[in-house]
């Protein structure tokens, strides 16, 4: 198997994912396009497309951020989901997937940055590469926005603050407004990017304070994430 990751900034760094690719033995490649890298111009040599998170939207620009390039990487997303590749985003990264799709991504309701619960919909729950995480799941967040929605997309988890956390776009591509990722390491990183965040729990509902979120065991959800990608494999090597 080979695992394609695009990382848009050092702090948005793959976590979990990456550390279940290299548990499991596959091939990792990136595209760290902070430092530069070219996103793939083939997606034959990729089975499992994960698109990470970062402080931009689908509609910044290249005047705002040079090394983030939209558009290429909505191109890169459709290539694979034509292809039939299994295709992963996470928060940002979800957000290009919808858009990819002709679904415009939205603003959350609420900012959500620390652990929080999610519940997951009816179709979250009788879904057979998600079902496991049970009926409420204390996960990762840390965002402003949320992903679009296509006809068929089928919402699979919700939380308090917004109304799309996990979105099922086809048996093969999902996108994660959640960070199921986040460990020390990840989250260390985000707090050192991040402006006041002890002020900001202050002000935010759904902000927790840099004590909260770096004393808080991210196992179970780790775990969580490792089985919906051994699932994710399973279906892409049936299909």
């Amino acid at each position: 198997m080979q695992i394609h990751f695009v990382q848009h900034e050092t702090f948005e760094a793959p976590g979990a994912y990456l550390l279940w690719a290299q548990e499991r033995g596959y091939l990792v490649s990136f595209s760290r396009v902070y430092q530069g890298d070219a996103l793939p111009s083939a997606v034959e040599n990729i089975d499992v497309l994960v698109v990470l998170g970062g402080p931009q939207s689908p509609s910044t620009t290249k005047a705002k951020c040079a090394h983030f390039d939209s558009l290429a990487e909505q191109a890169l997303i459709k290539k694979c989901v034509e292809a039939g590749k299994a295709v992963v985003g996470v928060c940002l990264g979800s957000q290009l997937i919808g858009e990819s799709l002709g679904a415009p991504h939205g603003h959350s309701p609420e900012r959500e940055i620390g652990n929080f619960p999610i519940q997951l919909t009816e179709a979250g729950k009788q879904d057979k590469l998600l079902a496991h995480f049970g009926d409420v799941l204390t996960i990762g967040h840390w965002h402003n926005d949320m992903p679009g929605l296509t006809a068929d997309a089928q919402i699979l988890a919700v939380s308090e603050g917004c109304p799309r956390q996990i979105v099922k776009y086809t048996d093969l591509v999902y996108g994660f407004q959640c960070h199921a990722e986040l460990n020390i390491d990840v989250v260390k990183a985000l707090i050192a990017s991040e402006t006041d965040l002890d002020g900001q729990s202050q002000r935010y509902k759904f902000v927790q304070d840099s004590a909260s979120i770096l004393g808080f065991d991210y196992h179970e959800m780790n775990t969580k994430l490792y089985q919906f990608l051994d699932n994710l494999v399973a279906e892409y090597q049936s299909s």
